[in-house]
């Protein structure tokens, strides 16, 4: 299996443009599948730059109802004529930032919304057999504090956004399963318990920004709490994990001191190659030395971080 990434926080590949986005390309045996549009028609400049060809995708996935993972929808179906595209029934909702106090849409493009070309799902669906897509997914772990400014308008009011417009892309190939998912905003802990109550096992790797960026202030001890753990419980799965996005750069450095070889960064341009047979055994460090890096990350964290 064959993953790009046509857009990303980071440059990865020189020449290849940078935004507050998302999109993946990915190559299967027999189907060639763009998750996520960016925020922008960004994705389809990185695409002619890497030599890959939107025309010929014929599975779209879109995983939540945020325009910085559905910006660029309307041109790729501008562009590609057969891609269906499968995208949540609540994702066309009117989703929100608090920015300066004020809201600030962040929703899709309403005008797609009766687009023939796209399946609205509700809940759980499978594209075919080994391309799986499910979300509906328990909070047996909260929900991280770096969603508090996110809000979604019911009756005219602005709550809480509960994502669960969020949706996931499981592909089976070759005794291999893949985990896809945009931002993990209802937290990858419990969209990994919700898979192994599923399929039994965990996931061979995931793909997935984890949505620890804290766009504009200091990360708090909480926060900073947040993340420790989830890197310490990550590390106990025998998942490798590729992160990007929303994650953060400061949060990914703290988080890579303590698992190791078993968190990757998935930078723009990027191309990734999974097997089965290409997984690997992980570099452990003395405790010590690790945690003591961790600090160094922690007081980085604490002096602030902010989206470039």
């Amino acid at each position: 299996m064959k993953i790009i990434s046509l857009a990303e926080n980071t440059e990865g590949i020189s020449g290849c443009g940078t935004e507050h986005g998302l999109s993946l390309w990915i190559e299967t045996g027999n189907h060639k599948i763009l998750m996520d549009t960016g925020a922008s028609d960004l994705f389809v400049q990185n695409a002619e730059k890497l030599g890959v060809d939107l025309s010929l995708a014929d599975i779209c996935v879109i995983s939540h109802g945020h325009n910085d993972h559905g910006g660029g929808l309307k041109r790729f179906l501008d562009i590609n004529r057969k891609a269906k595209v499968f995208i949540q029934e609540s994702a066309f909702g009117e989703y929100y930032s608090i920015r300066s106090n004020e809201p600030v849409y962040i929703g899709l493009d309403p005008s797609l919304k009766e687009n023939e070309r796209i399946i609205r799902v509700q809940g759980d669906y499978e594209i075919e057999p080994g391309i799986i897509l499910f979300s509906g997914v328990p909070l047996n772990h909260p929900m991280y504090h770096t969603n508090d400014h996110l809000k979604q308008k019911v009756n005219d009011e602005l709550i809480n956004d509960t994502f669960m417009h969020e949706q996931y892309l499981v592909i089976c190939e070759n005794g291999m399963q893949v985990l896809f998912s945009g931002c993990a905003h209802r937290g990858i802990l419990n969209i990994l318990e919700e898979y192994r109550n599923r399929y039994g096992k965990d996931p061979d790797d995931v793909i997935s920004g984890f949505h620890t960026m804290n766009h504009s202030r200091g990360y708090t001890d909480e926060e900073i709490h947040d993340i420790i753990m989830t890197a310490q419980e990550l590390k106990k799965r025998s998942t490798v994990f590729f992160t990007c996005h929303c994650t953060g750069t400061a949060p990914y450095e703290a988080m890579k001191v303590i698992m190791n070889r078993q968190l990757n960064y998935l930078h723009c341009g990027e191309q990734l190659t999974l097997s089965k047979s290409g997984k690997g055994n992980y570099m452990k460090y003395h405790k010590m030395f690790a945690w003591g890096t961790v600090f160094c990350f922690v007081m980085t964290m604490i002096t602030g971080y902010k989206r470039k």
